[in-house]
């Protein structure tokens, strides 16, 4: 089985399953978002944003490949490319931080630790940028620090990230809310991480063969 971690690209953006790829909740403001919603022309708009951040600041986000087939991904990039932070009750952010505004894992593929992964990926990548810290907007959810059984759309904001599985992989609460709460991970704590952990997690993904045909990629929907 094939494995591999590639840095978010428009080449690869297709490869999101849809509700990523035709969601534009963070990459616009409220009246924006639902204007192009309307229209139907969030993937346009998607590609827009991705491409200006590309452009603007350079790789923002990891995709997670098996067998040529994308089964993961994170995205993130500096709060000012995302204008709906503004609207929770948890930000503005800190200033010294990226964003992480999306972390998932295909169903299929949750046990084997490739949040993890996907982490790590994008913490080397932002430790070369000489970043200090990222920080989510979380959804409260149950509080069960499950780690990858978790990475589903969050209770109260469809588009947030469990906070039960960021914190699971070292993310610590920096202001609580009982529905979204704001969590930080020191990408210095991530040096200590073994590689070979990572790796193992990797490893895990050979027993995790998803049912005939569940690889295939659609060449219409392009879903995971």
């Amino acid at each position: 089985m094939g494995r591999r971690i590639a840095p978010l690209t428009v080449d690869e953006l297709p490869d999101l399953i849809v509700c990523c790829r035709q969601c534009v909740f963070w990459e616009l403001g409220p009246v924006e978002a639902t204007r192009v919603h309307r229209a139907g022309e969030c993937e346009s708009a998607k590609e827009q944003w991705l491409s200006h951040v590309l452009l603007e600041w350079g790789s923002c986000g990891q995709v997670a490949y098996v067998d040529g087939d994308a089964v993961g991904h994170a995205v993130y990039a500096p709060s000012v490319f995302f204008p709906r932070i503004a609207s929770f009750p948890t930000a503005p952010l800190s200033p010294d931080c990226v964003a992480l505004t999306s972390l998932r894992v295909r169903e299929d593929f949750r046990a084997g630790g490739l949040g993890r992964v996907l982490i790590q990926a994008m913490a080397s990548d932002l430790i070369r940028r000489r970043v200090r810290a990222v920080e989510a907007i979380a959804s409260a959810g149950t509080g069960q620090a499950d780690t990858d059984e978790n990475l589903h759309p969050g209770p109260d904001f469809e588009c947030t990230v469990p906070a039960s599985m960021l914190l699971a992989v070292g993310f610590s609460t920096v202001r609580a809310h009982p529905r979204t709460p704001r969590l930080r991970l020191e990408l210095s704590s991530t040096v200590t991480w073994r590689e070979d952990a990572v790796s193992a997690a990797l490893e895990r993904l050979r027993s995790l063969r998803a049912p005939v045909g569940a690889l295939r990629r659609s060449p219409n929907s392009g879903s995971k």
